[in-house]
């Protein structure tokens, strides 16, 4: 009881012992105009048969039935604009929240069925992507004309201390068939101990950490290639990076990379392509490639892969201002397109003249950046900045999953997300 109380006073009390009736329904007790309601009709729309046809449970076989795939897909989406990452959390919210428990619609989930369809839905996820973006194209609510590319620096699962070197690679193997070893050798010695789960795990503990291991020597071996043949295109004799290249025992596929703060940390490389003049996201890609020079060529190449039409324009920040790009984006072979990005600038900030052994693509480029209009046309691409806010809002700085088909398929949960608001938004206006 507080303190403090007179005695006299009339006061309602909180009886949570009474048991009693109440005549509701969950349907009742989520407003109509609930953002939860809003995803579950927008997923009713959406064409989610490559789900279904990975169902196994069938009627007429013995086993318990699964769960419906567009709940799994409405929870996840609706988890993402509320800005929840973790399984455990979505799991424990739709134990509690009533917009959670609404979707559920009573069906039971677990923490790992949600982590498990968050990953493996990602092929499904992008081409609902382009089946989203070629209706709104269909319908000519949007075009493809005009597009814009950025990357985004994902903080990857992934400590700096995880990466080794080739040697220390080497002896952690060593060590680690070492330990898989005389584990199996004492679970086949006694195989009725009291204890066999306690030395099963502990090898299958043991095996993952040699995978991992081993997965982090080819990385490393991967990336000595790629420096190699980095040097090889230059012409010269070492490759200019002179740091050991070393790899991750947490996330092999992982790589050092410059983020938006100057720091350089373990990390991944999301590249956004989206469309000028509604920023609705049309395309998206993830690897480990810390620089954005030389993905010109490959936004053209998904844009036309997933819809079958060529952009006549793109707008790209300076890290994009490949000369070998331009140019061969300016052939007019399959359709020149015209680049729209800063020109380069000395140590002084002046503006470099073109070289004279620079083609007409990229004295075209200069032309292009030195005019009012194309100047004013660049300045579009700043409002194609906000899906890259919007989705930092919601959490996509750091992923907690590793491997890039896994960051792929997160990273199109929040696209997802994102663009769901904003047809939302020209569906009211168009």
């Amino acid at each position: 009881m507080a303190q403090g109380r007179k005695a006299g006073l009339r006061l309602a009390m909180a009886e949570r012992s009474q048991i009693e009736w109440q005549m509701a329904c969950l349907d009742e007790l989520l407003p109509q105009d609930h953002r939860a309601r809003q995803v579950w009709m927008y997923v009713e729309g959406l064409d989610l048969s490559g789900l279904y046809e990975a169902v196994g449970s069938v009627s007429g076989e013995a086993g318990r039935p699964a769960i419906d795939p567009a709940i799994l897909v409405a929870l996840w989406l609706y988890a993402t604009l509320e800005d929840v990452g973790s399984a455990r959390q979505v799991a424990r919210l739709c134990e509690r929240d009533i917009a959670y428990r609404w979707v559920l619609g009573g069906v039971g989930v677990s923490h790992k069925t949600l982590s498990d369809f968050r990953v493996d839905a990602g092929a499904v996820l992008d081409d609902l992507l382009s089946r989203s973006v070629a209706a709104l194209v269909a319908a000519d609510v949007m075009d493809l004309q005009c597009v814009a590319v950025d990357g985004v620096r994902l903080r990857a699962s992934a400590g700096a201390s995880s990466f080794r070197s080739k040697q220390r690679l080497g002896q952690l193997h060593d060590l680690a068939c070492q330990k898989v070893a005389a584990l199996r050798a004492e679970l086949d010695s006694d195989p009725a101990a009291s204890d066999r789960r306690g030395q099963r795990r502990r090898l299958q503990a043991a095996a993952d950490r040699q995978r991992r291991i081993e997965q982090a020597q080819q990385a490393q071996a991967e990336i000595e290639a790629q420096r190699a043949a980095e040097a090889k295109q230059q012409r010269r004799k070492k490759p200019a990076n002179k740091r050991e290249p070393r790899a991750s025992t947490s996330d092999p596929q992982a790589r050092v990379m410059k983020m938006a703060d100057g720091g350089f940390r373990p990390g991944f490389n999301a590249q956004f392509k989206t469309a000028v003049g509604n920023a609705l996201i049309v395309g998206v890609s993830v690897d480990n490639n810390g620089s954005d020079r030389g993905r010109l060529g490959a936004t053209v190449v998904e844009i036309e892969q997933r819809y079958g039409l060529r952009p006549q324009q793109v707008l790209a920040d300076s890290g994009y201002d490949s000369k070998a790009d331009i140019a061969a984006l300016h052939e007019p072979g399959n359709g020149a397109i015209e680049v729209f990005c800063p020109l380069p600038r000395d140590r002084r900030g002046q503006v470099r003249s073109p070289c004279a052994k620079d083609g007409t693509g990229v004295l075209a480029w200069h032309q292009r950046m030195n005019s009012d209009d194309g100047r004013a046309l660049y300045r579009q691409r700043f409002a194609t900045e906000r899906p890259h806010a919007d989705m930092r809002n919601r959490g996509l700085t750091r992923v907690l999953v590793r491997g890039i088909k896994k960051v792929t398929a997160v990273v199109l949960w929040h696209v997802h997300a994102y663009n769901f608001l904003t047809i939302s938004r020209l569906l009211r206006t168009a």
